[in-house]
């Protein structure tokens, strides 16, 4: 199971992940979606210091990470797909329900008309219907910060 993790953290990279999950789970690759990102040569500078030595990172929009999913998924080098939000993961979902089908939601912070679910957990109420949405259309989301913390069914968040 090359593709180790499916997370939505609108930290991006950041010791949480590359620490946090990186380690425990022998992380070989991050592939981080995210537009705006994939558009910014420095942007991906900082976020290239941020990982790990021995750790690639490979930055998509999302239409491209729609199309090289498959190839991802297939590649045995271990692998977490980062998203900065729900809307992007929810696609990837959307386009590949039986590959994205374990969403974790490890970092959605304040902003205004977002209410605490947990607290590292922000939802507002289009995000809530989307993991409502998700949970309907197969896909497990959780919300877990860190592995060694308890997973809990983002879809019974209210």
């Amino acid at each position: 199971m090359p593709m180790v993790l499916y997370r939505v953290d609108d930290r991006l990279v950041h010791g949480q992940v590359v620490i946090g999950w990186g380690r425990p789970l022998n992380v070989k690759r991050i592939v981080l979606v995210d537009d705006t990102v994939a558009a910014s040569d420095w942007e991906q500078d900082l976020y290239r210091m941020a990982v790990a030595e021995g750790v690639e990172i490979t930055f998509a929009d999302l239409a491209t990470a729609v199309q090289q999913l498959p190839e991802w998924e297939a590649d045995p080098r271990r692998t977490i797909l980062l998203t900065g939000d729900l809307a992007t993961m929810a696609a990837l979902h959307q386009a590949h329900p039986g590959v994205v089908s374990r969403i974790n939601l490890g970092g959605i912070h304040h902003r205004p008309g977002r209410a605490e679910r947990l607290p590292y957990l922000y939802l507002d109420a289009e995000e809530q219907a989307l993991i409502s949405a998700l949970g309907a259309s197969g896909a497990v989301v959780t919300a877990q910060d860190l592995p060694t913390a308890v997973a809990v069914d983002a879809t019974a968040l209210q």
